[in-house]
């Protein structure tokens, strides 16, 4: 199976059957990490996570979180998943929270004002905000998201250097 350009940027997990196993294959990245300076492979038990050095980051860059399972002693199962710095993504996870019980806060207190028939337009106002800066987030992250698309690629292409896929 292999990975067009496209289906990276509209399908960020892929699996793939290998006729290897496991612990072939992470050998592999190990030994790619001992003799290469261009990424940076972490490895832990049966996962993989290959990034761009710090030099060549950005805001948005991903990172390529592998997982090899073993299917029997001569095939192993690969997964993929691209991802943020898990720094980004607690901090967009951080902000879509605050987002949320603001909304839901202001939208109590609203209600709880116009079922009192007291003026009720800030909280409505702040609830409208609230709605607008979580669409400004779904934006930032998909603007995110583009913009790494081509780190994307690469860090694919090197997985599959590694394996000679």
């Amino acid at each position: 199976m292999s990975l067009h350009r496209e289906d990276i940027v509209l399908r960020p997990r892929f699996k793939k059957e290998l006729p290897q196993s496991n612990t072939e294959l992470i050998q592999l990245f190990a030994d790619a990490k001992k003799t290469q300076t261009d990424y940076v492979i972490s490895i832990i038990d049966d996962h993989i996570f290959l990034k761009l050095p710090k030099s060549k980051q950005h805001f948005w860059s991903p990172q390529l979180h592998l997982e090899i399972n073993e299917v029997n002693h001569n095939t192993a199962m690969l997964h993929g998943l691209f991802g943020p710095n898990p720094t980004v993504w607690t901090m967009f996870m951080f902000f879509h929270f605050i987002v949320a019980s603001l909304f839901i806060g202001f939208g109590i207190w609203g209600y709880s004002n116009w079922t009192l028939d007291n003026e009720y337009a800030i909280q409505v106002g702040v609830m409208i905000l609230m709605v607008i800066l979580w669409i400004a987030l779904y934006f930032a992250g998909r603007i995110g998201r583009d913009s790494s698309k081509d780190q994307m690629h690469e860090l694919h292409d090197f997985m599959n250097k590694i394996l000679k896929a």
